[in-house]
């Protein structure tokens, strides 16, 4: 027997890392998303995010909780754990 009240959301843990881009004729620079990972906790994003920001191509990491409702199927705003090096603004996420 199922139970159709279930309200049991989701959270998902992701470490998203970036790399540099070089602006064109005359834009700016800039960074793109490179890698996305996903993880059971949120210290296991976070130590990826460390370990992927020590790497020569990596611009910068983020760690990240993000919360989806499967019934739904909406997905919160992210709660950023760490973020380092070169990443985008909040805004442009």
């Amino acid at each position: 027997m199922s139970d159709d009240n279930d309200d049991t959301s989701k959270a998902h843990y992701i470490c998203q890392t970036y790399t540099e881009t070089k602006g064109q004729k005359g834009a700016q620079s800039g960074v793109k998303i490179d890698k996305q990972f996903q993880y059971s906790t949120a210290e296991e994003a976070e130590s990826r995010a460390e370990r992927a920001s020590q790497s020569p191509d990596c611009a910068g990491a983020d760690a990240y909780m993000i919360i989806e409702d499967p019934n739904s199927g909406e997905v919160s705003a992210p709660t950023f754990l760490v973020r380092i090096g070169n990443v985008p603004d909040f805004d442009d996420f």
